[in-house]
């Protein structure tokens, strides 16, 4: 055996064994403090992981290493060296695993969709298109202020950016929301809606466990009663089926529209915009057009605290953290959205989309039922 490299499967068994025993003696040999601080025994389990990890590293190639033929002529008797037993093989790395292999971009833009999914949704687009008219039209006070200017100027780029058919089209693909038919060859990805609850009620449900906790146990005696792996599962479940669906024109969609939306509210906070209508900020304007000459009666706040919340909701599962084994560190990584979650979903309550399913098993489950079709130019 090479001193520095693990040569035969039986040479890595053996190595993987005495890291057990090493287990089993740190464990006997803390018993008594181990009844006293259970959080020991998380930091051996840890300690002999990240063992058995390094040692799984450096059965890995390095680079510009010859591969060689795998120990595959030892196997079948072939060469100066022929295997006697099946420990005597080679010894060989796993394949990475599947849920390290996300890319972060990716779902980082899938989550600034889903916020641009929420303005649209609160109809930010349709107010100022309706404010782009009247302008043109002569029905409003605007002459030649900032806002007026950029109102002119507000579809000069129509042929450059993305319509509203094809916005709707990408949020149907990505998260199975509007009627709209998906792009060809793609299909709506019904399962977010009800992924994105479930894991946003376990993170939520993980925190009021941990608060039961420390009321009973207030010395931090022992873990919490929240369980990892139940918000880990939700959260690996959504990251799957974010990935699937990232692919494509995904992000060149969402920084052309975060664009138009920074163009849009720029519009709606100009000063002679907002003198117009008396209004104090962009979204009090808002408000006025959708209700005023559109004839709505938008729910602005619980659309907008959707939209901020499910961002940060996403943009932290495109981190490795739900990945991360340690209790205290999952713990504290995982408050960084646990607000959020809880806020994500009053707000959905708020807007109607939360259903009690008691006599289903189902309680506090957001139902999704796609919006009336409505006929919309872009």
């Amino acid at each position: 055996m090479n001193e520095n490299r693990i040569d035969t499967l039986g040479e890595l068994n053996g190595i993987l064994g005495r890291l057990q025993e090493l287990r089993r003696q740190l464990v006997e040999g803390a018993r008594d403090e181990l009844t006293e601080k259970p959080g020991q025994a998380e930091l051996i389990n840890q300690y002999i992981a990240e063992a058995e990890g390094a040692i799984m590293t450096a059965l890995k190639p390095k680079p510009g290493e010859p591969r060689g033929d795998g120990g595959l002529l030892p196997m079948i008797g072939l060469g100066d060296k022929v295997a006697g037993t099946v420990g005597e093989s080679a010894s060989s790395p796993l394949v990475p695993n599947y849920d390290d292999q996300i890319g972060r971009d990716r779902i980082t833009a899938i989550g600034d969709l889903y916020y641009l999914y929420k303005l649209e949704a609160v109809g930010t687009f349709r107010a100022v298109l309706k404010l782009q008219q009247l302008f043109k039209a002569g029905d409003v006070r605007l002459s030649d202020g900032e806002g007026a200017m950029a109102l002119f100027q507000y579809d000069r780029k129509r042929m450059l950016r993305y319509t509203l058919s094809d916005r709707k089209a990408a949020y149907r693909k990505v998260f199975g929301y509007t009627e709209t038919d998906p792009p060809e060859g793609a299909k709506p990805n019904s399962a977010f809606h009800g992924l994105m609850t479930n894991f946003c009620r376990h993170v939520s449900g993980f925190f009021q466990d941990k608060r039961v906790s420390e009321v009973l146990r207030p010395d931090s005696s022992r873990e919490t009663f929240g369980s990892m792996a139940v918000v880990r599962r939700a959260g690996l479940d959504l990251r799957h089926n974010l990935k699937q669906v990232s692919y494509g024109h995904v992000a060149i969609l969402r920084s052309e529209v975060m664009v138009l939306l920074r163009d849009a509210f720029f519009i709606l906070n100009a000063e002679d915009v907002r003198r117009l209508f008396g209004a104090d900020t962009g979204w009090d304007v808002l408000e006025e057009v959708l209700k005023r000459y559109l004839g709505e009666h938008p729910l602005t706040s619980q659309q907008h605290r959707m939209a901020v919340t499910g961002r940060e909701v996403l943009r932290w599962l495109s981190e490795d953290y739900v990945l991360t084994d340690v209790r205290t560190d999952f713990e504290a990584l995982l408050e960084a959205i646990v607000d959020q979650a809880d806020d994500w979903l009053t707000s959905a309550e708020s807007l109607g989309l939360r259903k009690q399913a008691i006599e289903q098993g189902r309680a506090n489950v957001i139902d999704f039922v796609p919006a009336r079709r409505q006929r919309q130019r872009a």
